[in-house]
């Protein structure tokens, strides 16, 4: 049963990976009806139970070199509202699947194109990866000790600058073809949308209060304050006391005199207060400091693997993580009042065609 404030779109998927299938996953969550068109597979198949990102989906199996199946997909087109693809460049045309002939005869389809690079431009056509993407718009080169540039898992650019703004692209658009009857192609690449995520640091660099390079800024893991240190056990801690009010409070926990670290602290002293703090914070395990730090206004917080997270108790007590299919997964966000949002169904199993087609025909013309 699905539930969310997107009960009754339709959206269309071609099946990718990365960025695509997340957007796809997000719009599910919040309760589209997403049906992921797959390419015929050969050899085994995976457990799809492992796939989260394919949660909440109906799929079909059609092979678009076969003109009999690119119509069955032109069909499913005509029914949706929403399509989102992650090929390159051209592929989709050549399909004949491209968005002049999908919104000729369905004008309002909104057209979502996720690619790394855009739709033009000198790289358009290039192959690339997440750290390719954020490398040309300065977030990499950012991130991480002086040394080296650290990569940010794909979280950066597949994720927050590929599928989130996909999603917010095609809702915009769709919010503009309900009211219009117009839909439109939404170029999402990667590069353009984690330059956009990357704003508030130019502009701090911009206004001469960012250093451009990595680790000599107050969030990059220079500042004392805003860091990570290491505990008696081996384990880790954030404390990200950026405030005057927090940072009195960090001093204070730690003993340390506020005269002697005046805030704002002069930047000549940051060496000197995170190798005291470091000093500190070595004389005690992780849980000892979580039992005096964490729920106080110092900003603090462990750093939890990914096995103790879901454990956590304030992860516990909002259900940030759920089971499904027993797999350990995040459960859908944001929420709403209103309407919940609500993990559908797991991964699917099996190709569900003649259900998707005799559904979408039935409900042709409104949900």
């Amino acid at each position: 049963m699905r539930s969310g404030p997107l009960v009754g779109l339709r959206v269309l998927e071609f099946a990718g990976i990365g960025p695509g299938p997340f957007c796809g996953m997000l719009l599910a969550d919040m309760g589209a009806d997403v049906v992921r068109i797959e390419r015929p597979r050969s050899g085994p198949v995976p457990d799809p139970r492992f796939d989260v990102s394919a949660r909440g989906r109906r799929t079909i199996t059609l092979d678009l070199k076969l003109k009999a199946d690119v119509t069955r997909a032109l069909d499913l087109a005509d029914r949706a509202e929403v399509l989102i693809e992650g090929f390159r460049p051209g592929v989709m045309e050549r399909l004949g699947l491209g968005p002049e002939r999908t919104r000729e005869r369905n004008p309002g389809l909104v057209y979502g194109r996720m690619t790394g690079w855009g739709q033009h431009g000198p790289q358009a056509h290039a192959a690339g990866h997440d750290a390719n993407y954020i490398a040309l718009t300065g977030a990499l080169g950012a991130i991480g000790p002086s040394e080296r540039p650290v990569l940010p898992l794909n979280l950066l650019g597949d994720y927050g600058g590929g599928g989130v703004f996909l999603a917010v692209g095609v809702l915009a658009a769709l919010s503009h073809a309900r009211s219009t009857g117009q839909g439109q192609v939404v170029d999402c690449a990667i590069s353009d949308c984690t330059a956009v995520l990357m704003a508030p640091i130019y502009g701090m660099l911009a206004a001469g209060q960012w250093r451009d390079g990595r680790s000599e800024n107050r969030l990059d893991g220079a500042a004392p304050f805003y860091n990570v240190y290491q505990c008696a056990d081996g384990l880790w801690v954030t404390v990200c006391s950026l405030e005057p009010q927090f940072y009195a409070l960090l001093l204070q926990q730690l003993e340390l005199p506020a005269t002697e670290y005046p805030y704002p602290l002069d930047r000549t002293k940051w060496t000197e207060l995170g190798a005291k703090i470091s000093e500190i914070m070595a004389t005690r395990t992780r849980s000892e400091w979580c039992r005096i730090m964490e729920g106080t206004d110092v900003c603090f917080a462990p750093v939890l693997s990914m096995a103790e997270a879901p454990e956590h108790p304030h992860n516990r007590a909002r259900q940030t993580f759920v089971q499904i299919a027993g797999v350990t997964q995040p459960a859908p966000a944001p929420r709403f009042s209103a309407t919940p949002a609500a993990i559908s169904s797991p991964p699917p199993t099996e190709t569900a065609e003649a259900e998707i087609f005799a559904d979408w025909t039935a409900r042709q013309g409104g949900a």
